[in-house]
């Protein structure tokens, strides 16, 4: 939403808009200009063309009810996002995890090569403090969220899915065909004179593949594709590999950010942005210059030889790559996770726990779950402690609140120690209180 309200700034229209409290990301819509309430009333939608709103707000929200009285148009935030993207070549980024770090790295090298995108996306982009930007090129580069099926709403002209998993079954009456089905409906709705990007190491894209008739590009490391990585080297906080097209090698790729799931977001990076002209040396030049998306394995502190890092990782795919990037620094793994959602911890409880055996120490926190949601009877953290300690870490605590997690943490800190905070919720404010105290006795020490 605020992308969207950022984008719609600087395209010169008069923005309002609300939230239920004050963040960083508002107050610096307010500093563009936008009109910026807390609370909802229906005095906010008064003299507005458009009113625009996001899943999160139900049908009984006073102010969609108001825009209705007032005969308002109403769209959803991802109709919005249709209207600019469809527009003009856009580039889609959808999938279960990928999303949001691989959109930012397309929209920051086709910044950095002079392309000069639209983009809107889920999270800042570190190297630019914005994620969000209306520009004067072709491109429109945004991420297409399948977790409300909104993603169909789209006609991309590159459409790029990184991976398939089972999350966000509630809104697919639970039945993961449904969702693969969404995905071949997203990637049928390619331009024709488009293409799709996928991810050839995935095993349920390499189900849907033959169900699609548009042109597909493959990228991957571990089965054949068009595009292949080979030469891997992941490091403290970097990574390297060869790409080859065709088996014919391009040249080297190197990367500011960790992991094995980065050199497969790069990789549908360096595609997307060949298919807008962009040259493949200019393209590894600009792509080192990414450092991250906020909240993507962003380091918050970092002082006498501990590291604090911060991750949205909310499903267990993403966990265990959150982690294995975590054991290239050589440190020992403090993994704080606090699951987001009773409807996916239910859902996938079993994979949850076994995603945490690369972790020295593993503490869980009670579940986040968004207002309105209800509870599910048995699906609690103590639960998934139980069964973690059972298939994956046997060092595993229920701590239930952040409170208590930086107490336990912060007195027991070792030059040494990685502290990972991980979920989609509000765990972020535990690691930076502890990045805080660490600066703090840092400083205190000196």
């Amino acid at each position: 939403m605020s992308a969207i309200a950022r984008v719609m700034l600087e395209m010169g229209y008069t923005v309002t808009g609300s939230d239920v409290a004050s963040q960083e990301l508002t107050e610096k819509l307010a500093a563009k200009g936008a009109k910026i309430y807390i609370g909802h009333t229906a005095e906010h939608v008064q003299g507005a063309d458009l009113v625009v709103y996001s899943t999160a707000l139900p049908k009984d929200n006073v102010e969609r009810m108001a825009a209705e009285q007032l005969n308002i148009p109403t769209l959803h935030r991802s109709q919005m996002l249709a209207r600019l993207l469809n527009e003009r070549k856009g580039v889609a980024v959808a999938g279960a995890h990928g999303k949001t770090t691989t959109s930012s790295m397309i929209a920051l090298v086709m910044e950095k090569c002079g392309a000069d995108p639209t983009y809107i996306i889920g999270g800042e982009i570190m190297n630019v403090g914005t994620n969000a930007k209306a520009g004067e090129g072709d491109c429109v580069v945004a991420e297409a969220d399948e977790s409300d099926g909104s993603f169909l709403q789209y006609h991309p002209w590159v459409g790029i899915v990184t991976n398939i998993e089972a999350d966000h079954l509630e809104n697919y009456d639970g039945d993961f065909n449904r969702l693969k089905s969404a995905y071949v409906q997203f990637l049928s709705q390619i331009r024709p004179e488009g293409t799709a990007v996928v991810c050839a190491d995935d095993e349920n894209i390499q189900e849907i593949l033959p169900k699609l008739s548009c042109k597909v590009t493959t990228y991957g490391i571990d089965r054949p594709a068009d595009y292949a990585a080979t030469d891997i080297q992941l490091g403290d906080r970097q990574s390297s590999f060869t790409l080859n097209k065709d088996g014919v090698p391009l040249g080297v790729i190197r990367l500011a950010v960790p992991g094995k799931h980065n050199v497969y977001n790069s990789m549908a990076t360096v595609i997307a942005c060949v298919e807008a002209g962009l040259e493949f040396e200019q393209i590894a030049e600009a792509i080192l210059e990414f450092s991250g998306a906020k909240r993507r394995f962003q380091v918050l502190g970092e002082a006498d030889g501990i590291l604090v890092i911060d991750d949205y990782a909310h499903h267990p795919t993403e966990i265990e790559a959150t982690i294995s990037a975590a054991k290239a620094t050589g440190k020992r793994i403090i993994a704080v996770f606090q699951p987001q959602r009773y409807t996916r911890t239910f859902f996938l409880l079993d994979a949850f726990s076994r995603a945490f055996s690369e972790a020295d120490e593993v503490i869980i926190t009670d579940i986040y779950s968004p207002a309105g949601e209800q509870e599910i009877k048995g699906v609690h953290s103590s639960k998934l402690v139980e069964l973690i300690v059972k298939n994956s870490n046997g060092n595993t605590a229920y701590i239930p609140t952040k409170e208590a997690v930086i107490e336990r943490i912060s007195e027991r800190l070792q030059p040494g120690d990685l502290v990972l905070t991980m979920g989609a919720g509000d765990i972020w404010k535990a690691g930076a209180a502890l990045a805080r105290k660490l600066k703090e006795r840092t400083s205190d020490d000196k």
